[in-house]
């Protein structure tokens, strides 16, 4: 049976830490300005988001931090991984797409992972804030938010990194596709 509970078991904790701690000091272009055990009490404080940070590493995401938030003094973390994670592809946008969607069903959507997850979906300033850290999406692309006034006309928004610059497209919401996945962000 599976628990419902959003805790790691002390073990599961050490690992994931030990996974953030690393991916930090390998890539200190991200957050130049910050140190590892200042950014480290953060989750430990908050068992929710440690979870939340833990299924981001579950589902291939490698989250890293990207920033601070020194109004709130939040860490910000999103998914960093070279390609959109591997673990959350073949999405459909939304659930209403799901529901609409009358052959091939993908096994889910993309906003209702990123809820359970405890994460948001990138916005299109954030994707392209990702953009300028390194080079992602070269292979993949990534669900993003989607303004409510295009998702009430059946489109919703993508992006992904080609010819050394960030898109933005646009697709239906019932599509979905292997190489499509979503990135996402977590305050913390």
């Amino acid at each position: 049976m599976k628990s419902n509970k959003k805790e790691l078991s002390p073990k599961q904790r050490e690992e994931l830490l030990s996974s953030l701690k690393a991916r930090f000091e390998k890539s200190m272009n991200r957050h130049k300005d910050l140190e590892w055990a200042k950014v480290q009490a953060r989750p430990e404080d908050n068992k929710e988001k440690l979870w939340s940070l833990n299924e981001m590493e579950r589902t291939a995401g490698e989250p890293d931090v990207v920033g601070y938030d020194k109004k709130t003094g939040e860490y910000i973390f999103y998914d960093c991984s070279a390609e959109s994670p591997n673990d959350r592809r073949s999405l459909c946008y939304d659930r209403k797409a799901l529901v609409a969607r009358k052959e091939h069903k993908p096994k889910n959507n993309a906003l209702d992972v990123a809820d359970a997850m405890g994460i948001e979906l990138l916005t299109e300033e954030q994707y392209r804030e990702l953009q300028q850290l390194g080079n992602f999406d070269t292979k993949t692309s990534s669900w993003i938010q989607t303004p409510d006034e295009i998702r009430e006309l059946g489109g919703v928004l993508f992006c992904d990194r080609r010819y050394n610059t960030a898109f933005v497209y646009n697709n239906g919401a019932e599509s979905y596709y292997n190489a499509r996945s979503f990135r996402g962000s977590l305050r913390v």
